[in-house]
């Protein structure tokens, strides 16, 4: 058999060519809007307050005693329940020198407990977010 020129011949191999399709992924930035703007405001309301408060004060009272002590024995500062007592001390003249006591501070812590009631404002801020499209309308 003679090949003619129209006939592959039986020595050239019949070649099909394979196609394969690939896939590239990527991410790029895109402008979706204009951008937000937000309000924001402040509002004040008031508040009340109910506190107890302590408050303190001293009571001094003058104690005449009028009784005469050696002089080692002039006593010193004491407490007596809730009340401090300061001996006032005094030296007379006499045939000897002695100490008298002439009076006695009692000092007396008072407490006085009051309510306070005040109303003071309080501050809290709300904000609010508009957003726009690309076309400059702002939507809710």
């Amino acid at each position: 058999m003679s090949s003619t020129p129209t006939e592959p011949s039986e020595q050239e191999p019949l070649r099909i060519p394979v196609v394969e399709e690939q896939l590239a992924v990527g991410t790029r930035a895109v402008d979706t809007g204009r951008g937000v703007r937000i309000h924001k405001t402040v509002t004040e309301h008031p508040v009340t307050i109910d506190e107890r408060l302590l408050r303190e004060e001293l009571r001094i009272e003058h104690v005449p005693i009028d009784r005469i002590v050696g002089a080692g024995d002039a006593p010193g500062h004491r407490h007596e329940g809730d009340s401090l007592v300061v001996p006032v001390l005094e030296e007379v003249l006499v045939v000897e020198r002695k100490v008298r006591i002439k009076e006695e501070l009692h000092i007396t812590r008072i407490r006085h407990e009051e309510r306070h009631v005040e109303t003071v404002p309080l501050k809290a801020e709300r904000v609010e977010i508009e957003r726009f499209d690309e076309a400059g309308d702002s939507g809710a």
